[in-house]
């Protein structure tokens, strides 16, 4: 017992409440789980390699770390004693397995697992879609660094981030203007390029959308790295459209010396920031054909500051340019992958581990992006998914059983008590 002193009388703090849980969202996410069914769909892709009987089964594991993730537990570590909770027993239909079990379990995955896994969330945004056929998906692929946590395979020093670390491949798609939904992430070694295997994967998903929506318009963005000669050939193979940014070198600020000239001027006669737009033809050594480079002339108070964007589309120069832009919300996207649901918590000595781990987070953000669709027209329709987690998830339940019935309590005084009554009907 903790006794404190307050103002005219004692304060006692007993942690002896029985069958309550900090996590009465855990019914919200098996609602919806439920209805659109990710877990279930991803555990099929695990193959069963165990002999004998066991006390949990895969489908109950993966579950349980993905509803973990989404609360804010993103460590195995975290059900030695939340096996004990009685919510993620209600949530689980089962007692949740301890962390020895989960590690075993997490270290078991394959690679041909991996390889399924990887394509059941391209599946899943298809099946999603598929009884309203979207006319243009626009597809952003970016790279991010994941911090390593000692030494482990395929960890490397990468120079752009300063650090040892993997570099994993996030794939988003967006349709007709909406918001980004997560179809792919792939863990790759530190040492690689950020555009490696990016041609591979976007060849697979490209197939993949264009059997199931064969009049789909497909729209590529991507920053300077993946600005590569096999990236271009896949797109205009495929017949997808591109957007990707070039870094600058000599030759394209010799070619855009005209725009950025002008631009001065216009700076120089009104004293404000000048940004003119135009195009080029440009050819790189490694290039086997010109292509149409929107060019970005723009005088700052800080300096001059030219872009250059590789396209295939037509169109003016400054909407392409601003199309481009618009992939920033994918980074945003990215930063809740990484910073709300701690997808860094890569800390398995195993790569194929490893690249699981990230599957379960990217699943998380699957999970609770579509918590954040339902609350649309609510006041928490542009929340992060960190805020959902704190003003959904995150709420004290008691947990009352009886011979017929199990009660779950909830406060009746939470500030989101009536949404909460909406998300549960």
């Amino acid at each position: 017992m903790n006794t404190f002193k307050t103002v005219g009388r004692r304060l006692e703090i007993q942690f002896d409440l029985p069958s309550a849980s900090s996590d009465g969202g855990l019914l919200v996410l098996k609602k919806i789980d439920a209805e659109i069914g990710l877990t279930k769909r991803l555990a099929s892709c695990v193959r069963e390699r165990r002999k004998g009987g066991w006390s949990h089964s895969k489908s109950k594991m993966l579950t349980q770390r993905v509803y973990g993730i989404c609360h804010g537990w993103e460590d195995c570590n975290d059900f030695n004693v939340l096996k004990e909770d009685s919510l993620f027993e209600l949530a689980l239909d089962g007692k949740p397995a301890a962390q020895p079990t989960l590690s075993r379990f997490e270290n078991g995955v394959g690679h041909r697992d991996l390889y399924r896994l990887g394509r059941s969330f391209a599946e899943f945004f298809i099946d999603r879609h598929r009884a309203n056929p979207p006319k243009r998906i626009v597809i952003d692929f970016d790279a991010t660094d994941d911090p390593a946590h000692g030494q482990q395979e395929l960890e490397f020093f990468h120079g752009f981030y300063g650090h040892h670390c993997f570099l994993p491949l996030v794939a988003f798609c967006s349709v007709d203007g909406q918001d980004e939904e997560l179809v792919g992430a792939i863990l790759r070694p530190g040492n690689v390029h950020a555009g490696r295997r990016s041609a591979a994967v976007l060849r697979r998903l490209a197939r993949m959308l264009k059997e199931a929506f064969p009049e789909v318009e497909l729209v590529f963005r991507a920053d300077a790295g993946f600005a590569l000669p096999e990236v271009y050939e896949t797109c205009e193979k495929l017949g997808i459209f591109y957007l990707i940014s070039l870094a600058k070198n000599s030759r394209l600020l010799e070619m855009a010396e005209p725009f950025m000239a002008e631009s001065r001027a216009q700076k120089e006669k009104t004293q404000e920031k000048s940004r003119q737009f135009g195009e080029i033809l440009y050819a790189a050594g490694t290039w086997t054909t010109e292509r149409r480079v929107i060019v970005k002339a723009e005088v700052m108070e800080k300096g001059e500051n030219p872009r250059f964007v590789v396209t295939n589309m037509t169109g003016e120069p400054k909407a392409l340019y601003d199309e481009y832009c618009l992939r920033g919300d994918c980074e945003n996207r990215i930063k809740e992958l990484k910073l709300d649901l701690f997808s860094g918590r890569t800390s398995c000595h195993k790569f194929a581990a490893n690249s699981f781990r990230l599957l379960l987070h990217a699943a998380a953000f699957v999970l609770l992006s579509a918590v954040r669709r339902l609350l649309k027209g609510t006041p928490l329709a542009r929340a992060t998914l960190g805020q959902i987690r704190l003003k959904i998830l995150k709420i004290a339940a008691l947990v009352q059983k009886s011979t017929r019935r199990t009660l779950i309590r909830l406060p009746r005084d939470h500030p989101h008590a009536e949404l909460l009554q909406q998300l549960l009907a």
